[in-house]
């Protein structure tokens, strides 16, 4: 039976890698991902889980490590935030064309310069393209469910593929909240033991990674496309097991008080709970106001999504990362490319904020509002706003 405990998300996310029997984890601690790997370090020592801890001089290193561990069949954990998932970068694209369900958690951070080790989404957005499965969390809960549901979904033989589960950085990673932990029993039959189609085996030896020429590249580029979009499918599923197992469902796009709302306000991560208290009191005040968590990233889920915001005539989307010289958000970028094609499509304003750990009221999230619903209301020419910066 689980039992209510109060507990830091990097603990949760740990106790859920040891849930998950993971036979190798290989890391480099990186501020404010240290937590994670220092409570897996302390479980192997101890005894209480039986996999190999390897300690590597780089995040490039320990990500190189997971490619060799996975592609022999081991199940695989990592952790990492902001520079060590940058300098990861290279390798990130070489596990996802392998194919290799490598799970990796992200406690999500700003990228320097300034060197800051707060959190933001500077770190996700430059890896958004890499070619692995990709969904966000909120808070200690989510991230403890989600990371056991990583495991399930990456190692499904119709998947396949590495999953990146997405923490903010300090807001959620260092945070104690109570959490509902399941014990190991509560886990028979959820997570099934790792079975890879073709780990690497020197009586079979074969060659991973080979060069591609022009000839071939193309064709290799196109099939793993074509693999990772229907990973959806599963990915919905095993949330749906969870949610039946364990009363807490999970969904690509999650919505909170949008069912006349005009207004929607679309987010990820740990600052849709602070939207959601915005939401409340523009609601109390008689303003026909939602919101729109955005939970799977990659692969992006198009028809949830358009079917969530078809009614509304807004859309205030809020980006805690930028695209230097482009017209705003990653965020609202993407939605914006979304919904290009329906012909009833809402009026999108884009903010950015949160940069480098900076806080983000409820009420800053009502001046977003009433100053996004003024941008719309008088057509003004502007891409994005910032919130809270100094002048």
């Amino acid at each position: 039976m689980s039992r209510r405990v109060g507990t830091e998300a990097s603990f949760a996310i740990a106790d859920a890698a040891k849930l998950a029997d993971v036979d190798v984890v290989a890391a480099y601690p990186i501020t404010p991902q240290t937590h994670i790997v220092e409570r897996l370090s302390e479980l192997v020592a101890d005894g209480e889980l039986d996999a190999e801890f390897v300690c590597v001089e780089s995040e490039h290193s320990a990500m190189s490590a997971c490619l060799g561990s996975s592609a022999a069949g081991a199940r695989t954990f990592t952790a990492t935030a902001g520079q060590g998932l940058e300098l990861m970068h290279e390798v990130l694209y070489i596990a996802a064309s392998s194919r290799l369900p490598i799970v990796m958690t992200v406690a999500n951070r700003a990228l320097s310069g300034p060197l800051n080790v707060w959190g933001d989404h500077s770190d996700v957005m430059a890896v958004r393209d890499c070619g692995w499965i990709q969904y966000f969390t909120e808070n200690a809960q989510e991230v403890f469910d989600l990371t056991l549901c990583a495991f399930k979904i990456a190692e499904d033989p119709k998947v396949l593929f590495p999953v990146m589960v997405h923490l903010d950085g300090f807001h959620v990673s260092h945070v104690v909240e109570p959490l509902e932990e399941l014990e190991q029993d509560d886990l028979d039959g959820f997570i099934p033991q790792i079975a890879l189609p073709h780990p690497l085996d020197p009586n079979r030896p074969v060659s991973v990674g080979c060069f591609g020429p022009p000839v071939i590249y193309s064709e290799c580029r196109k099939a793993q496309e074509e693999a990772l979009r229907p990973t959806k499918e599963t990915i919905v599923n095993v949330w749906k097991e969870f949610g039946d197992r364990f009363g807490r469902l999970y969904k690509p796009v999650e919505t909170y008080r949008t069912e006349d709302a005009e207004t929607l306000f679309v987010a990820m991560g740990s600052f849709t709970e602070t939207a959601r208290l915005a939401i409340d009191s523009l609601r109390d005040k008689g303003e026909k106001a939602g919101l729109i968590r955005l939970r799977l990233w990659r692969p992006f889920p198009f028809e949830e999504f358009r079917d969530a915001v078809s009614g509304a005539k807004n859309l205030i989307v809020f980006d805690r990362a930028l695209s230097y010289g482009g017209p705003g958000g990653p965020v609202c970028c993407e939605i914006r490319s979304a919904l290009y094609r329906e012909k009833e499509r809402p009026a999108i304003v884009n903010f950015i904020g949160g940069l480098g750990g900076r806080d983000i009221t409820p009420q800053q999230f009502e001046d977003m509002y009433h100053r996004g619903r003024e941008i719309i209301e008088k057509n003004l020419d502007i891409e994005y706003e910032t919130i809270g910066v100094r002048e």
